[in-house]
């Protein structure tokens, strides 16, 4: 949208079995300090509340809002709570690491891309904690090689294996001290900073918040919420109070900046309870949380759009077992997520079309892999499209109600756009359409589902 227990509590769809299978080592062995982390929802019983708070770029952008955030860090401090925050580097400083990073080599050893760009949490950490000492709030910085936030060797793109809270936990307990943790960031297996993608600051917090068992992991960031879809393309869409986890994830990995679909996940898995809202607005944000906490389901929670399409037809390719194993296996095998797929009736039984997307920044290597296997694949030509984009509707309530998809057609239909690639999933339906198109189709679904604001 815009701006773990091993036991699920009542039936999961299979969107959560996936991901808990996925996820799984996260419980016993990545994530050991997890223990017995609220199975069937059991939250421990405290005498004071445990927050995870995470400040991005935006948030910590100069001096002046660094002392902002500290203000905030305080009040929660003043009630008697619990707290560790990540921090984002300062809005900016990251894209100015990397560029001097390509600048002197474009084909850059990944461990000391890590070093460098990982330098800019780093340095936040440290200023708000000197902020936070300075009106009398007890704080320490923790780099993530000091927690340990453990990782694999994937560097630029960990992932987290293990996280051991046991140091700040001690820190808690002896004088609350506020731990301020620099995101984005861990230690791989070489004992070299390694840093988990962009965007992982999220993923460091919810992450975190997990290890800790805290009651909430709150994102602060220059949005109060998620909205229904983007306000700058419909101004009367909503903010919402609270949206199920899966809604949060479709919506994340279907193009809404709000949160990084990793950290969603964890959240997902790991029953983090996680609200989004501003760090220049004192209002209440959104809370991406369980199903169960939400009293009524939406039919449609939001409408998502993404741009970064491209679409690829390979044209009469052989109707036989094997055509789709020697098309996706060389894409995979590049790293080139395949996203849509249809594959048309065959005519004859002999011949047929096979379409799919890719991200628009993966285009050119995609075309060149499917090129490099035309011999195997045996297509007649190739056709191809980047002038497209995905528009989705999401809702937790197409389980249940029909009739969804008719709604969506049919108002697409009314405003002359054409659908040229159609996937589902339990909780979504996306389509394919020409760019020129994507605002009138986002403005279109949004009032035909009754989005708009009164």
């Amino acid at each position: 949208m815009y701006a773990p227990p091993g036991v699920w509590k009542g039936q999961k769809t299979l969107l959560h079995a996936r991901l808990a299978a996925a996820w799984q080592p996260c419980v016993s062995e990545r994530f050991p300090a997890f223990g017995h982390r609220r199975e069937g929802h059991f939250r421990p019983q405290v005498t004071m509340a445990r927050y995870v708070l995470k400040f991005g770029g935006t948030s910590v952008a100069g001096i002046d809002r660094i002392r902002h955030v500290a203000g905030l860090v305080k009040t929660l401090w003043d009630a008697g709570h619990e707290l560790a925050v990540i921090v984002s580097a300062m809005s900016g400083e990251t894209n100015k690491l990397v560029g001097w990073t390509r600048e002197l080599s474009p084909l850059h050893d990944a461990r000391e891309y890590d070093t460098i760009v990982s330098s800019g949490e780093q340095v936040t950490a440290g200023l708000l904690s000197v902020a936070l000492d300075a009106i009398g709030v007890p704080a320490r910085s923790w780099m993530g090689w000091q927690v340990p936030i453990k990782t694999d060797s994937m560097h630029g793109t960990a992932r987290i294996l293990s996280i051991d809270p046991a140091g700040i936990e001690t820190r808690f307990a002896q004088q609350r001290q506020v731990a301020v943790v620099a995101g984005f960031q861990g230690v791989a297996p070489d004992n070299r900073i390694a840093t988990l993608g962009r965007g992982g600051s999220d993923t460091s917090a919810v992450a975190l918040a997990a290890a800790l068992m805290a009651e909430r992991c709150d994102i602060y960031t220059d949005v109060d919420g998620v909205y229904t879809t983007d306000p700058r393309i419909v101004p009367q869409a909503r903010k919402l109070d609270r949206i199920s986890y899966e809604e949060m994830l479709e919506m994340a990995s279907l193009g809404a900046k709000v949160l990084q679909t990793r950290s969603v996940e964890l959240a997902m898995v790991h029953n983090v309870r996680t609200q989004v809202l501003s760090s220049f607005e004192d209002r209440p944000g959104t809370l991406v949380c369980d199903e169960d906490e939400i009293v009524e389901k939406r039919l449609v929670s939001g409408i998502a759009y993404s741009r970064d399409e491209a679409k690829i037809t390979l044209v009469k390719v052989a109707d036989k077992p094997g055509v789709a194993a020697a098309i996706f296996g060389p894409l995979s095998d590049a790293g080139i997520n395949v996203d849509m797929i249809v594959q048309n009736v065959s005519e004859d039984g002999q011949a047929t079309d096979m379409t799919f997307t890719v991200s628009r920044s993966e285009y050119e290597r995609a075309m060149q892999v499917i090129e490099k296997a035309a011999a195997r694949i045996g297509y007649r030509k190739i056709l191809s499209d980047t002038n497209v984009s995905k528009i989705s509707v999401i809702g937790v309530g197409m389980r249940t109600h029909a009739g969804v998809a008719q709604t969506m057609f049919r108002a697409l239909a009314e405003k002359g756009i054409n659908i040229q690639v159609i996937s589902t999933s339990e909780i979504k339906i996306s389509v394919l359409v020409a760019a020129e198109y994507t605002e009138l189709a986002v403005r279109a679904l949004h009032t035909a589902y009754g989005l708009d604001a009164a």
